[in-house]
């Protein structure tokens, strides 16, 4: 039978459902857990800031050791440079003309602000562009690593990295790819391995590009399952995990965390019971992230989320408004009850809310805008 949850959890304070609580302890446990292994590594750690997308947040990574932070968009490179975040990385290949000028508005008002880059027509842009705005912008080259996503191949890393080492107003200070957990081509459970193997490719590139005269000083490589592991391999210099601030489902599932170090959950409300073996909650695909289906290899989730207190209940299937939640018929379910659930992905999830609730150790939470939220430009 599944633990009854009443509604409201925190009946002094308001909290309406659906909506994302961000446990404040959690957090910082997190930070601590990947600093600690970036530093006894020798690797430098730059978190990927798309997780929480508050500046605040990556004050915290900054304080716990992280050299800086990483973004995607230039929009978000704005906003956590409003926030008094002095070093970005956009790990992203920035084209269009608008967006490189406010990239170079970023570099020449004093923040260190790096872009990728993968192609020769990319690089062009970036030297007009910095040439134009009187800035000299730093590029790391990105590579890919059996994604398949951007990156240049990493047989023309030497072609492409000698093509744009010596255009006017940039400079080429690394090379980085983006890889999750795949190895042999395939995604994987085993992420030690996965970590390992885009390590070396990385560091052999690295080699290669350092032996045709091209100085490469950063090495920069892994997500939140592969970056400790990456990390062991000699010649990286630099992870950029994101996940792991908050943690989630598919982490849990690849056993780099557990259920209780999931600082981010969805509260939602039962609003339906139409059968014993079904309910119904007042958060559907607007308020939990769906890019991480269930029933696909190498994790097998079962539903879009794991309810805590019940990890039989399965939620099956959302509409925009309503999550459909299998349960056992003799639960003690009722209308009204909240219910608290990790998402499959919580960085997508964050995403949708415009704002979280910080808990702190009392148990007190401050509603917070989610400063970066939507920043897709």
């Amino acid at each position: 039978m599944s633990e009854k949850m009443h509604a409201p959890l925190y009946e002094r304070q308001e909290l309406e459902t659906p909506c994302v609580v961000i446990d404040s302890d959690a957090v910082d446990g997190n930070i601590a857990a990947m600093a600690e292994s970036a530093a006894r590594l020798g690797v430098k750690l730059r978190p990927h800031a798309k997780t929480h997308k508050l500046p605040e947040m990556a004050a915290r990574q900054l304080a716990a050791g992280a050299a800086g932070i990483t973004v995607a968009k230039i929009s978000e490179a704005e906003v956590m440079a409003s926030g008094g975040i002095r070093d970005i990385f956009v790990a992203y290949p920035l084209v269009a003309r608008s967006k490189l000028e406010r990239a170079a508005r970023l570099s020449r008002s004093g923040i260190r602000l790096i872009i990728g880059v993968d192609s020769l027509e990319g690089a062009k842009r970036i030297s007009e562009a910095a040439l134009r705005e009187g800035a000299e912008l730093e590029v790391r080259l990105e590579l890919d690593t059996g994604l398949r996503r951007t990156g240049a191949a990493l047989d023309k890393a030497v072609q492409m990295a000698q093509q744009i080492n010596g255009l006017p107003g940039m400079k080429l200070s690394g090379i980085f790819t983006y890889r999750g957990a795949m190895a042999g081509g395939a995604p994987t459970l085993d992420v030690k391995a996965a970590g390992h193997e885009e390590g070396r490719l990385m560091a052999e590139a690295a080699a290669e590009l350092r032996a045709a005269g091209i100085a490469i000083q950063d090495v920069s490589v892994g997500s939140s399952p592969t970056a400790v592991f990456a990390a062991e391999i000699d010649g990286v210099t630099e992870v950029r995990p994101g996940t792991y601030i908050y943690q989630d489902r598919m982490q849990a599932a690849y056993g780099m965390c557990s259920l209780e170090q999931c600082a981010g959950s969805v509260f939602a409300a039962i609003v339906s019971r139409p059968s014993a073996d079904f309910i119904v909650i007042d958060g559907g695909s607007k308020t939990f992230a769906t890019d991480v289906q269930p029933g696909h290899a190498p994790l097998f989730l079962k539903g879009f989320g794991h309810v805590i207190g019940d990890p039989d209940a399965v939620l099956e299937r959302m509409n925009e408004e309503h999550g459909m939640i299998r349960v056992s018929p003799d639960s003690l379910y009722q209308v009204g009850d909240v219910l608290r659930i990790i998402p499959n992905h919580i960085c997508s999830t964050v995403n949708l809310h415009s704002f979280v609730y910080l808990k702190d150790s009392a148990g007190q939470l401050r509603k917070t805008s989610v400063a970066a939220r939507g920043m897709l430009e």
